[in-house]
């Protein structure tokens, strides 16, 4: 005799579930504002927090699984990305049974930045499943005096 979990909301779950990614999927392609950092090709996306800080911006990504060799950060023109990959791993179990709910595949997160940031200093770097990415701000200009004759 098998054993089956019974899981009333699973299949109302599931569908609410593809819903939303219906829903997001074409938001990020038709949207002209609003957050469009991570886009339709992406598997998953990885929670982001940004915080501004009075000498620089501070951003951290959860990577879990992610070797920092796998990601790459760039910054042009203002925009910074975010894009890697978490690799499956193959596990075979002896039973037969197998549950996978973790997301597995490429991701690529955008994020527009003020003048402010200084896109010749960021540093970036990967601990404990977290990425963090320090945007130092630029030195304001200081009004100088312009004696008159």
């Amino acid at each position: 005799m098998n054993v089956v979990r019974y899981e009333p909301w699973g299949l109302l779950r599931r569908l609410n579930e593809d819903v939303n990614q219906l829903f997001n999927e074409s938001r990020v392609a038709s949207a002209a504002d609003g957050d469009q950092s991570n886009i339709a090709t992406s598997n998953w996306t990885p929670a982001v927090d940004i915080k501004e800080e009075d000498e620089r911006f501070v951003l951290k990504a959860d990577v879990p699984g992610v070797d920092p060799k796998d990601i790459d950060v760039t910054m042009d023109d203002g925009v910074l990305t975010i894009k890697g990959e978490r690799r499956h791993e193959s596990e075979e179990d002896a039973n037969g049974y197998k549950r996978v709910e973790r997301s597995y595949g490429s991701f690529y997160r955008r994020f527009s930045l003020p003048d402010t940031a200084n896109a010749e200093a960021v540093s970036a770097k990967g601990k404990d499943g977290v990425l963090e990415i320090v945007i130092p701000k630029q030195e304001k200009a200081q009004p100088r005096r312009i004696s008159v004759n």
